[in-house]
């Protein structure tokens, strides 16, 4: 089992190369093995383009080696016709016979359907390899198939004394909480999720862009809560240069990249936003509002991850950061920063 747990490692390396561009699709590492050594290997680059287990096929170049290896892949290869063909009739058509697995794919579609498909036709199939590993891979897909609800990671930063801005617009400017490089890493974050979201005073105060331009990848499709319609229409979020996704009382005509969606703002905001990016295929959320819109989805127990800064600052008085107590799973100091990431195993 350890010379299994050594190419399913190398499998889940090679899957985090797709990170961020993937969706709706999970990532995914293969690699072929002929005799201890490693003749081919790929990963899922791009939804539409073909599969961790067709690029790993493809790299080996003598086809007559196929039949006695054994393919390694960090999910269930899929039996279904989607845009690319099913990966478990291939690995028969090219009569590999063993097939070593990372974890069964959650997604209706298959969820065990690949693996009985590879056992039907004679695959030798071991399943379960570093497992909990493979899961946590893709943790935005199994919360997203599991739970039918996107990824929700909580993001901010506060003072050393526990406040994330001042009180007065004109004196927010003037602190920075957040240094350089942490600003760099957040936006390498933007890149890696399917979303992110703010609140209508973030949006009023700081008419933020939510995109990722300080790091090479995509943007993020932008979400903003906004009851009335207070945010001024010439707000850098209403560019149409990026999905943005408006949630609001108020009906109004969608237009280009600009989608407006209706809540109801008598009953729980969050389960309503996160019911609504379900349905759009929605995987993952970056929470990045204020303390008021990251207090409500804390409230409503709905994150699974929380990223928190915390500056060399004090500031006294201003305004609180939301009301947090849970274990740290993960502490680094970045300059003059200290991160600290929580998880949500109860959600």
């Amino acid at each position: 089992m350890k010379i299994h747990e050594k190419y399913i490692n190398r499998c889940i390396k090679l899957a985090k190369n797709g990170l961020g561009t993937t969706y709706p699709n999970p990532m995914v590492g293969s690699l072929l093995v002929y005799k201890n050594r490693i003749i081919g290997e790929g990963w899922h680059q791009q939804a539409g383009k073909p599969h961790a287990e067709v690029n790993a096929i493809q790299h080996v170049e003598d086809d007559r080696l196929l039949s006695k290896s054994t393919i390694y892949v960090t999910l269930e290869p899929c039996s279904h016709y989607g845009k690319t063909p099913p990966c478990a009739d291939l690995i028969i058509e090219k009569g590999i016979k063993k097939v070593v697995i990372g974890t069964i794919d959650p997604h209706t579609k298959v969820a065990g359907k690949g693996i009985k498909k590879l056992i039907e036709a004679g695959c030798e199939v071991v399943v379960g390899v570093l497992e909990k590993e493979c899961q946590a891979l893709n943790k935005r897909f199994f919360t997203f198939h599991q739970k039918k609800r996107p990824y929700v990671i909580l993001k901010w930063a506060q003072t050393q004394d526990g406040f994330i801005a001042p009180a007065k617009q004109t004196e927010r400017k003037s602190v920075n909480i957040s240094n350089d490089l942490s600003r760099q890493l957040v936006h390498k974050w933007r890149s890696e999720e399917q979303s992110i979201l703010v609140g209508t005073t973030t949006a009023l105060k700081d008419n933020p862009r939510l995109d990722a331009r300080k790091w090479k990848g995509n943007h993020p499709i932008r979400l903003v809560i906004d009851k009335g319609l207070k945010i001024p229409t010439a707000s850098f979020l209403f560019d149409e240069t990026i999905n943005t996704f408006v949630f609001t009382e108020k009906g109004k005509t969608n237009k280009n990249n600009l989608i407006y969606k209706r809540i109801d703002f008598s009953q729980p905001i969050v389960p309503q936003v996160l019911e609504e990016l379900y349905q759009e295929n929605i995987q993952s959320v970056l929470v990045e509002g204020g303390s008021k819109t990251l207090q409500s989805f804390i409230d409503a127990k709905l994150w699974d991850e929380a990223r928190v800064f915390t500056g060399h600052q004090n500031l006294v008085t201003g305004i609180k950061a939301p009301d947090f107590d849970f274990p740290i799973q993960h502490t680094e100091k970045i300059e003059n920063n200290l991160l600290q990431v929580y998880q949500n195993n109860s959600a």
